[in-house]
């Protein structure tokens, strides 16, 4: 049993019953341990539930900096961010959810760490924005808060996407970019 595979085992527990309700029994069940051969692998669901937040967001800035590395323009950058994400969301519902879900559940310590990480992340589509601004591709008077906007639409198919709905995600993220970067008025 690798410490990875219990991640991902308490990432669906946390996802399927919340970090609260969900106990350290539920996970070594998961993973089928006794509780107290899980406890020779991590300390308890704290550790557990840091270890998916930086996992999450690990993979997400690695996605990110994939896009924002390419030689294209500012809009093409935010578009294929957008299909990254949700793809990786759609790829890793468990991740996504604790990810966007439970992180208010870390103690004060780890949540410092975390939201360093969550920032670093949301810090990347701001410069991408701000990218556009100095581009004069896009008008946008605060790069921060549109990012936050644009990541608050997107996180948010967590709770509605189906992977056999009518959309996949990277379809759902080209709407949703449309939408972010023309807006519902006709030119």
């Amino acid at each position: 049993m690798t410490k990875q595979e219990i991640l991902l085992a308490a990432a669906q527990v946390f996802g399927e019953k919340g970090y609260h309700a969900a106990s350290m029994q539920d996970i070594a069940d998961a993973v089928r341990l006794q509780k107290p051969s899980l406890y020779h692998h991590v300390k308890g669901k704290q550790e557990l539930l840091a270890g998916i937040l930086d996992q999450a967001l690990d993979m997400l800035i690695e996605r990110m900096q994939a896009v924002v590395t390419q030689d294209a323009p500012a809009g093409e950058k935010i578009r294929g961010a957008l299909v990254a994400y949700q793809r990786a969301m759609a790829e890793f519902p468990d991740l996504a959810a604790v990810l966007l879900l439970e992180h208010r559940s870390l103690d004060p310590a780890r949540r410092k760490d975390h939201v360093r990480k969550r920032d670093q992340f949301e810090a990347m589509w701001a410069d991408l924005i701000k990218a556009g601004v100095q581009d004069g591709e896009f008008a946008c008077e605060d790069p921060r808060l549109a990012a936050k906007a644009l990541l608050g639409v997107a996180n948010w198919t967590v709770t509605w996407f189906r992977p056999n709905g009518r959309l996949s995600a990277g379809e759902i993220a080209r709407v949703n970019a449309d939408l972010l970067l023309n807006g519902l008025q006709t030119r």
